[in-house]
């Protein structure tokens, strides 16, 4: 039963961004990063640890579980650090490197207007 939960709800994430392709003006680009402030907003209500108990990889595998990852690292280092735990617990749960391709990909596409 828990392949079908997680067949399921990663099905209809991906569905979802789909859609939003098909129908809307969109990058992939701009889908990428919506879902992962998606997923870093769910966390920060406390859901998407409750989808990744429903669904299991279904929830865990798409870009969402990213957002998920940094915005969870940097609460849980808050909490013990305070404001400079923010930075250091998103490099705990994520590589480096992403999340700094992340940082720095939202600060570019917020200065220059993307072509396509």
């Amino acid at each position: 039963m828990i392949f079908i939960k997680a067949f399921i709800v990663g099905g209809i994430i991906c569905a979802i961004g789909q859609l939003i392709l098909d129908y809307f003006k969109l990058t992939p680009a701009h889908i990428t990063c919506g879902f992962v402030v998606v997923g870093a907003a769910l966390d920060v209500f406390g859901l998407y640890d409750k989808l990744i108990e429903f669904a299991g990889a279904g929830a865990q595998l798409p870009i969402m579980s990213f957002g998920h990852s940094v915005i969870h690292g940097a609460m849980e280092k808050s909490e013990q650090l305070g404001f400079i735990g923010i930075g250091m617990g998103m490099f705990d749960l994520t590589a480096a490197g992403i999340t700094a391709a992340i940082l720095f990909a939202f600060i570019i596409a917020l200065i220059f207007k993307p072509k396509g």
